[in-house]
C-alpha cells in the first residue's frame, strides 16, 4: 500500500477534508434538505472507503459523486413509495394555525416544488451550485466534469423555466 492510497487512514482523511463541503453541497443540490445531504455525504465517504482498493485515485473525487447521486437515486425511489402510501392515508395533520395561513402556505408550497421540479436534474444543479454557493461556470463544470457551454445552456433554461412557473408568485 502506497503513501497516496484511499486505503492509508492519513490520506483518506486528507480526501475527506478537500472534498466534505463539495459532496455536501452536491447532496444539498439533489436532494433539497440539510439532514439528508449529510447524510448521503456521509454515506458516499464510507462507501469510497469499502472500496478504496477498487478506486483509482485519480477518480476517486468522480466516484464519490457518483455514489452520491446513486444513493439520492434509491432515496427517491423510496420516498415515492412512502408519498403514495401517505396520500392513501385518510389522516391529517392537526395545526394551530388559521386555516387561511395554512392553505396560502401550502399553495406556496405547491408553487415552489411545481417549478423546481419543471426543471431536469442538471438544471437544477448547476442552478444551486451557481445561485447557492455562489460558484462561477467554470468551477460548475470542473465540479460536474461536463463543458461550460453545457453548464450555460442549463443554467439559461433553468432561469427560463422558473421565470415561466413562478411568476404568479
Amino acid at each position: 500500500m502506497t503513501d497516496k492510497s484511499l486505503c492509508n487512514e492519513r490520506f483518506f482523511n486528507t480526501f475527506y477534508t478537500a472534498h466534505v463541503q463539495a459532496a455536501s453541497n452536491f447532496a444539498y443540490y439533489k436532494s433539497g434538505d440539510k439532514s439528508t445531504s449529510l447524510d448521503l455525504a456521509q454515506e458516499g465517504f464510507i462507501k469510497v472507503w469499502e472500496n478504496c482498493t477498487k478506486i483509482d485515485i485519480l477518480k476517486a473525487k468522480s466516484y464519490l459523486f457518483t455514489v452520491i447521486n446513486n444513493l439520492f437515486l434509491n432515496k427517491v425511489k423510496h420516498q415515492k413509495v412512502v408519498f403514495a402510501y401517505a396520500k392513501s392515508s385518510p389522516y391529517l395533520d392537526v395545526d394551530n394555525q388559521s386555516p387561511e395561513y395554512l392553505l396560502e402556505e401550502e399553495e406556496f408550497k405547491e408553487k415552489l416544488k411545481t417549478a423546481i421540479e419543471g426543471l431536469t436534474e442538471g438544471e437544477r444543479v448547476v442552478f444551486l451550485m451557481h445561485r447557492i454557493d455562489g460558484k462561477k461556470y467554470r468551477e460548475i463544470a470542473s465540479s460536474l466534469e461536463i463543458s461550460q457551454k453545457a453548464v450555460e445552456k442549463r443554467m439559461s433554461a433553468a432561469l427560463k423555466k422558473l421565470r415561466r412557473n413562478i411568476e404568479g408568485i
